[in-house]
């Protein structure tokens, strides 16, 4: 209980460092506060002796070295996101779980309008987001699969839900804001739903 307090303190800390160095105009303190959020959720997972749980804290250490890799590398960051998309997915299959495609069809539609919205300012890009929308997608829908599993919906399986759509929420700002048009203080929303986001999934590791 006392590591789990320190942690949140520390990531807490962190996300005020990051918001703080974007206001001020300080990249190097943004990049220096930016992956320690995930760091301490990916130490808090790891703790949790299932494979769910293992394989969450791995999803959120290749998210991490995403982080950082995005600052130099659109393309580097984008592969390793999807990394931890398909890591994400694989934890989403653990245990009993069922197809359920309809459940698939709202974010089918999300992601359609997206592309819709973005396709003319990919130019050589087109490919390698394509591939990462449906990734996420793909996360987004076995997270909604797994919700009642058993004869109720559990705690952890809403949290990994609203996880998952709060990270492809932060994903599609991003895709609007570089491609799309400019929106005016993007990087506070992308960032903050992002972090939500790890942290509905992490979460999802306590009530699995």
């Amino acid at each position: 209980m006392r590591d789990s307090r320190v942690l949140a303190l520390v990531g807490l800390a962190a996300v005020a460092a990051y918001v703080v160095g974007l206001a001020s105009g300080q990249p190097g303190l943004c990049l220096a506060a930016k992956p320690v959020p995930v760091l301490c959720l990916t130490l808090w997972t790891m703790a949790r002796p299932s494979r769910y749980a293992r394989l969450l804290a791995l999803g959120l250490l290749v998210s991490m070295a995403a982080d950082v890799a995005i600052e130099w590398s659109f393309l580097a960051g984008l592969g390793l996101f999807l990394v931890a998309h398909l890591v994400y997915v694989a934890a989403f299959l653990v245990g009993p779980t069922r197809l359920r495609l309809p459940r698939a069809l709202p974010v089918l539609a999300a992601l359609g309008i997206a592309y819709h919205a973005v396709a003319p300012g990919l130019g050589s890009l087109k490919g390698p987001v394509v591939a990462y929308m449906a990734a996420i997608g793909t996360m987004v829908w076995r997270a909604a699969a797994r919700v009642g599993r058993g004869e109720r919906a559990r705690p952890g399986e809403w949290s990994a839900l609203l996880g998952a759509v709060a990270f492809a929420a932060s994903d599609t700002l991003i895709a609007l804001d570089r491609f799309e048009a400019p929106i005016p203080g993007a990087r506070y929303a992308i960032i903050l739903l992002y972090w939500a986001g790890q942290l509905g999934i992490a979460l999802s590791s306590r009530g699995d």
